[in-house]
């Protein structure tokens, strides 16, 4: 059983094209997004229970609910082939690779600002990296339902197959980098940003095309890496979204 929890993420969910089975709200639980939940439910045919504290309890002891839960099926996942094309969408496909991130709060934080930058395509490696599970969902305050996730075994092979689809594979990196300003991104882009502590990989570091580096001005030498992906993706999008820029 998988579980959507908070109001915000329930009702993107009801509204995007996620399976869900049945919609639970705390007894009492008023408001306009409860009366949204509630018709956007009964719009789809989905059944809809309000439940007294204790039954409400049993299905999660999670504190951060806001009294309302969502059941669905297993989290969908979509080929590479599928993310490609979602990519090929945008006047200047992009991908978004995460790399080992192993917080699920950072993967949820992530995937809302990705989804909030208008980007669709996400890929994920499989090993090393957060599950898809209820704290990264709730985190992306519901962007998830709207976006297209690959998670893959072997990055290096799935580089290969975007480099042969006219990708150019940019990585967050600190060591041996440029400046993120100091790259044009309006072409075919995949992004790659990594672990917390590590960043990405060797081996992911060196099919790079190109490796980018945020400038640090103080005496921290690192940015939060949910913080750090905000920044380059708003700095990509403001390139691509602008004509003149160089």
């Amino acid at each position: 059983m998988k579980m959507i929890i908070g109001r915000k993420p329930v009702l993107e969910a009801l509204n995007s094209d996620s399976n869900l089975s049945r919609v639970y709200v705390l007894y009492g639980q008023k408001g306009n997004i409860i009366d949204a939940i509630i018709v956007a439910a009964k719009k789809r045919g989905i059944k809809i229970s309000q439940l007294p504290l204790e039954k409400f309890k049993q299905i999660t002891s999670d504190k951060n609910t806001q009294g309302v839960i969502a059941i669905r099926s297993e989290q969908k996942f979509y080929n590479l082939n599928e993310i490609i094309s979602e990519a090929k969408n945008r006047k200047y496909p992009f991908i978004l690779i995460l790399d080992s991130i192993q917080d699920p709060h950072n993967v949820g934080a992530i995937l809302r600002t990705a989804e909030c930058c208008g980007i669709k395509s996400i890929l994920i490696t499989l090993h090393n990296s957060a599950p898809i599970n209820e704290t990264v969902v709730k985190t992306s305050a519901g962007a998830i339902e709207h976006l297209k996730i690959c998670q893959v075994h072997n990055l290096a092979n799935a580089i290969d197959e975007l480099k042969k689809e006219g990708f150019w594979i940019i990585g967050s990196h600190l060591g041996n980098s440029k400046n993120y300003l100091e790259i044009d991104y309006k072409i075919p882009l995949a992004f790659i940003v990594g672990n917390e502590e590590k960043g990405i990989r060797k081996l992911t570091a060196d099919k790079c095309d190109f490796l980018v580096h945020l400038p640090m001005y103080g005496k921290v030498q690192s940015l939060n890496v949910s913080v750090a992906t905000g920044i380059f993706l708003y700095e990509i999008i403001r390139q691509q979204s602008s004509e003149t820029a160089n």
